[in-house]
């Protein structure tokens, strides 16, 4: 059975100052840093060797997980976070209410219909394509929760929050499905 650790990239610039961050980039801070040691230091506590690694191309995603493991890793453009347009770097405050639907097609971003499609088939794509047991994968906050509604039916693990900086979200494949498992949130309360 394949397993699948879809991660969140560590704390960024962006993300401390509240701003949009979807195809434009801004570097982890040094908590961002750390949370990505600690989300490493979960898989060698908890004696889980990955096989291999896969990330999105945004700087922020590459460096989250050559802190989390010394695996030589894929880049994937479709893995990236949702593209919102013109309200890139923007500050958060501008962003409408939850659904988003098709708001930022309209600032020349993408749909979240797209956006779903997009980090589903890029993640089917590495796990149905590899013979290894244990994927790791870095992406981002809309792009990961958009793939989470894509299966959620199919799991009884339910999300109750946000997906944190560095959050684990542990996939089983079964029957072609992605079945979620667990979402292992550390604490980072030590490091404010």
């Amino acid at each position: 059975m394949k397993t699948i650790y879809l991660i969140r990239h560590g704390q960024t610039l962006f993300n401390l100052q509240h701003k949009i961050q979807g195809f434009c980039d801004s570097p982890l801070t040094l908590l961002g840093i750390e949370q990505a040691k600690i989300a490493g230091n979960y898989f060698r506590d908890n004696e889980i060797l990955l096989d291999e690694a896969h990330t999105s191309t945004s700087e922020r995603a590459i460096d989250t997980l050559q802190l989390i493991s010394n695996l030589p890793f894929k880049t994937h453009k479709n893995l990236r976070e949702w593209n919102f347009g013109d309200y890139e770097g923007e500050g958060e405050h501008l962003n409408p209410p939850l659904p988003y639907n098709d708001f930022f097609v309209q600032f020349n971003g993408e749909s979240q219909e797209h956006v779903a499609d997009r980090i589903n088939k890029a993640i089917q794509d590495i796990v149905f394509s590899s013979h290894n047991q244990h994927i790791l994968i870095v992406s981002h906050d809309a792009a990961i929760a958009n793939f989470y509604r894509v299966w959620e039916s199919f799991s009884s693990v339910k999300r109750e929050s946000s997906i944190k900086n560095c959050s684990i979200l542990k996939y089983e494949v079964q029957d072609a499905a992605f079945v979620l498992k667990e979402i292992i949130n550390h604490d980072y309360s030590h490091l404010n």
